[in-house]
């Protein structure tokens, strides 16, 4: 009998290291895709080859995921967004939380989208929730949202230094304060934030512009993007970032793709070489 996707997501889920890797009996192949050494089903050896790399990249990493239409928009004009990619896609987004040790998300995503950041659609253990927060926005405009009432896992709210945080430390929430700039918080110190606290693992999930930001500023080690067979014309953006100004000095990561259903999902390597 075959090994079955359901136990391959549950030995991966326990993989952090080449030893563990090997006890899971998982091998690498001479194309260097990961692989079990026993006999697997499509699905399985499909497991194995997406998410063996981003096990194995340690206890300190950041990495992003966005969801798009192929023009390049991760919702409506009126900011409308569920769903631009389909039902594999939101099964892979719940595998990746279910491998981090917190999900992040910016003060925009949690007022607009009401996100519960939980593992629910696969086998894992749910991440601590972390909420950008630099000026209070969040919290004023939102705080019946699952992220603060729910109680289904720890949620961190950061905030800036002098932001009145009102009612702080209520509802289960944890504050954490950091510096702001103009433009929010430096990603670097988020992350030290983070890591101080025993969350090494980081997932970026959103939105646009909070992906963006970790992007411009170097710290993450992979990027998933997921594009979707529809056109928007006018939405909100995806990534946005300033560009090079020749084609010969654009960013050119190391990238593998995988279908998802109608969905096409690209996973950058950006720490490649």
């Amino acid at each position: 009998m075959s090994l079955g996707a359901q136990e391959a997501w549950e030995r991966l889920l326990h993989v952090r290291s080449a030893e563990e890797a090997a006890g899971a009996g998982l091998v690498q192949g001479d194309d260097g895709v990961w692989q079990w050494h026993e006999e697997a089903s499509p699905e399985a050896l499909r497991l194995a080859a997406l998410y063996t790399p981003l096990c194995l990249t340690g206890p300190g990493c950041a990495y992003a995921q966005l969801g798009q239409s192929i023009d390049g928009f991760i919702a409506t004009r009126t900011g409308h967004a569920n769903y631009v990619t389909g039902e594999e896609d939101r099964l892979h987004l719940h595998r990746l939380r279910a491998l981090s040790d917190a999900v992040l998300v910016g003060a925009g995503t949690t007022i607009a989208d009401d996100p519960r950041l939980t593992v629910r659609a696969c086998p894992g253990v749910n991440p601590v929730r972390v909420v950008l927060d630099p000026r209070g926005r969040a919290w004023e405009q939102s705080r019946g949202t699952h992220v603060f009432t729910d109680g289904e896992a720890r949620t961190l709210r950061i905030v800036g230094e002098d932001t009145d945080t009102g009612t702080a430390g209520q509802d289960g929430v944890e504050v954490v304060r950091l510096p702001r700039g103009e433009s929010g918080f430096e990603p670097r110190l988020v992350l030290e934030a983070l890591a101080s606290r025993g969350m090494g693992r980081v997932l970026v999930e959103g939105g646009g512009a909070t992906v963006s930001g970790f992007l411009r500023a170097d710290v993450l080690h992979r990027l998933y993007v997921t594009v979707a067979p529809l056109l928007l014309g006018d939405g909100v953006p995806g990534l946005r970032f300033p560009g090079p100004v020749r084609m010969g000095e654009a960013l050119r990561p190391r990238t593998r793709f995988f279908p998802l259903g109608t969905d096409m999902l690209f996973e950058l390597d950006l720490r490649a070489g």
